[in-house]
């Protein structure tokens, strides 16, 4: 007989409590070898207390102490295969989740020669696209696409610092005005170089005409991209339990299917896409107002996710990166678990105050006021300390324009950029 790991199992002692064997078993055994045993059974009842030769482990226990021991080892076995197995299944479940965006990697070697080297290799950029497409599951309720095209609804380039010590995001508005290479379609076709507003990059040839863009105004190399669409916004929110917010008026914007109290309160997923994507009822109706009320959003999700042990809690973990792997489109180079995991590693212990937000620096086009286009120096000054990973430094809107009052809006060593963090959060 074997155990599971194929090593020899040993036989089954008698049945009674301390039954003596017989001199046919115990010639058997080897127990009847070696001298006799002293007058009066001396031996005998050393070997059963375990008193004099030290005779106390497993293999001189008791036979009904022997018998317990293999049940407990059994046990513990099953337990650990058990756990094992349902852990590899989990970690299956999840990897098969996400989806693999190959082409954009087929359009992106093509340009190889075009992209921007990376400066610093320890540093990532991972561009992170928000689909307003309507397909998947629960999608439709929010429009159709007359024309199966979709947007990025929101673009952000995220940038995690070589030493993990600090994360920026910097949002890039939908109307900004830029260059758009030649990109490849989706039936085979190439668009024209152009100038037109940046969302339509993702319209024309998807993430990769995206991040060609992208590249082409900043000089920043994208490591990686990241695309994830409605469902999975509101089932990650869902995930952590919701979101808290402290809203100074009460919203009621048909548009986003939103209607809610002033004061404070917490969002749930459907409530949450809508408080994000809302624009024509809140505040001044513009897409800057926006991007500024979806950092602070996500701001506080990064707070809520790291004040409550998410990521070090395995049960409230697997609910997050379910949500996440099931409505993300990656390149091959975030597309496992394992490659998730890792970038969340890398974020683990980035300190709040230290997840910064902000959106480029832009003004009124001069062509046309409804769309964006860079203020120049700033915006590629931002651009060059990305790329090079070196400081930052990101304060509220009111702090810098109080700043450059006070010193004469002369340049510090460090220059300063209007945005948030996420130790903020948005109620405080």
């Amino acid at each position: 007989m074997t155990d599971k790991a194929g090593t020899p199992a040993e036989p089954d002692g008698p049945t009674g409590d301390g039954a003596e064997p017989s001199r046919a078993d115990a010639d058997a055994t080897g127990a009847g070898s070696g001298p006799d045993p002293a007058p009066g059974g001396a031996e005998e009842s050393g070997a059963e207390e375990g008193s004099d030769a030290g005779t106390d482990g497993p293999a001189n226990a008791s036979p009904h102490r022997r018998h317990w021991l293999r049940w407990a080892a059994l046990g513990t076995s099953v337990v650990v295969l058990a756990a094992a197995g349902t852990g590899w299944w989990l970690y299956r479940k999840l990897d098969g989740n996400i989806t693999t965006d190959t082409s954009a990697a087929e359009e992106l070697r093509a340009y190889e020669k075009e992209r921007p080297t990376a400066l610093v290799t320890d540093a990532q950029n991972i561009l992170l696209l928000g689909s307003d497409t309507r397909e998947g599951e629960g999608n439709d309720r929010y429009g159709k696409d007359e024309d199966g095209s979709q947007r990025s609804d929101t673009t952000i380039l995220l940038h995690i610092a070589g030493d993990r010590r600090s994360a920026t995001a910097m949002s890039i508005p939908r109307d900004l005005m830029v260059t758009i290479p030649s990109c490849g379609r989706p039936d085979g076709k190439r668009t024209r170089a152009q100038t037109a507003q940046f969302n339509w990059a993702y319209q024309f040839g998807g993430a990769a005409c995206t991040i060609r863009t992208v590249e082409k105004f900043t000089g920043i190399r994208v490591d990686h991209h990241m695309v994830i669409d409605f469902r999975g916004f509101k089932d990650m929110v869902d995930a952590v339990d919701g979101v808290e917010v402290c809203l100074a008026e009460p919203i009621d914007d048909k548009a986003a299917r939103l209607k809610l109290r002033a004061g404070r309160q917490t969002l749930h997923g459907e409530e949450a896409l809508g408080f994000v994507r809302a624009r024509k009822t809140l505040g001044n109706g513009s897409d800057t107002e926006r991007m500024e009320r979806q950092q602070q959003f996500l701001g506080a999700l990064v707070k809520k996710v790291q004040s409550n042990g998410v990521l070090l809690n395995p049960t409230r973990l697997y609910p997050v990166l379910d949500a996440a792997t099931k409505s993300i489109t990656t390149d091959a180079g975030l597309d496992s678990l394992k490659d998730l995991y890792d970038l969340t590693r890398a974020l683990r212990n980035v300190p709040t105050e230290k997840v910064q937000f902000l959106t480029v620096p832009r003004q009124p086009y001069h062509l046309d006021p409804n769309r964006d286009e860079l203020v120049q120096p700033e915006a590629s000054e931002l651009f060059e300390r990305l790329r090079a990973d070196t400081e930052v430094a990101v304060v509220p809107e009111k702090e810098e324009t109080d700043r450059g009052a006070a010193d004469g809006a002369s340049p510090g060593p460090t220059p300063t950029f209007s945005g948030t963090n996420a130790a903020e959060g948005m109620c405080e």
